[in-house]
């Protein structure tokens, strides 16, 4: 069994302008930690686990991103996955989100 393949998730990763903006976001909508963070890339992790004992959220630095408009558009840049939350109080989650800094879409 030693030669059995195993592969385990590290993270999810996120393309954007600016990596460490956006992670801080996600760690405080989350209440996760920041254990490292660069110009290029940022990582958001579960408080008190190593990087990369638990899954977390990844940012990396593209500087041709664009981001995508909610609800599309044609002719407009298009979502390619997005992050499900699982919340108790929709109307509380959505109060805290945009204390973080999100925006409500139309």
């Amino acid at each position: 069994m030693e030669d059995e393949l195993k592969i385990k998730m590290y993270s999810f990763t996120v393309d954007c302008k600016d990596p460490y903006e956006l992670a801080k976001f996600y760690a405080q909508l989350l209440g996760w930690e920041i254990p490292f963070h660069s110009e290029e890339y940022a990582c958001i992790g579960v408080p008190g686990t190593a990087q990369g004992g638990y899954p977390g959220i990844t940012f990396q630095q593209n500087s041709e991103y664009e981001p995508p408009v909610w609800p599309e558009r044609s002719g407009m840049q298009q979502q390619m996955a997005h992050l499900d939350f699982a919340v108790n109080d929709l109307e509380k989650a959505v109060q805290h989100a945009v204390r973080c800094g999100a925006a409500v879409a139309e």
